[in-house]
């Protein structure tokens, strides 16, 4: 009898400490789930994407593949790429990132065709040579990097059909800026396609 209440105890002790760690994992759950779902899964996998980026950077400079200021210079423009694309997603509400491109002062040319452009004279939103948006300027670990959303094709060839209906083919002199940015893609998302079946 005195076993049977003990084991009688020890049975109830364990169903309640059992419900107990699961009431308690469920909320714990919950409250981390909720910060993973701020973004939908283009943007979550943009973000996993830049943080794999950088995990094989890290790996390159333990292996003493590359030097410190390469380690340096690529991991700031994988947080100026993270910074912005965190700001559009949240500005926009929509899950949806364009192709972004960040590169320093001295990398400019890896994008534009020469003459090179002034980045003084750049603008949040203007456009150049059909190809690109720029977004604005990100300061990561001490260094500037100049951040452009790469035009899709549709938008490319929407916006060259507007500046040769308008008999136009640039608004700047020195040929980068294509044409001032369309209304519609004022809060950083891009046309939606229609298509009639």
């Amino acid at each position: 009898m005195k076993a049977e209440h003990i084991l009688l105890r020890l049975v109830v002790i364990s169903l309640l400490a059992c419900s107990a760690f699961s009431v308690a994992r469920a909320q714990s759950t919950r409250k981390g789930n909720v910060g993973g779902y701020e973004f939908g899964p283009i943007v979550r996998s943009y973000l996993d994407y830049l943080r794999v980026q950088q995990d094989v950077v890290d790996d390159r400079v333990s292996r003493r593949e590359v030097d410190r200021r390469y380690y340096l210079h690529n991991s700031n423009r994988i947080r100026a790429l993270r910074q912005m694309a965190v700001q559009i997603a949240r500005a926009s509400e929509n899950d949806y990132l364009p192709e972004l491109e960040a590169v320093s002062q001295g990398e400019l040319d890896q994008l534009f065709d020469a003459p090179l452009l002034k980045p003084s004279a750049l603008k949040a939103g203007d456009l150049l040579e059909y190809k690109f948006r720029f977004l604005g300027t990100v300061v990561s670990g001490g260094e500037k990097f100049y951040l452009f959303a790469r035009l899709d094709p549709y938008e490319q060839a929407e916006l060259r059909k507007k500046a040769e209906a308008k008999g136009q083919t640039s608004t700047q002199t020195d040929g980068h800026t294509a044409a001032p940015q369309p209304a519609a893609n004022a809060a950083g998302t891009r046309p939606r396609r229609v298509n009639i079946p």
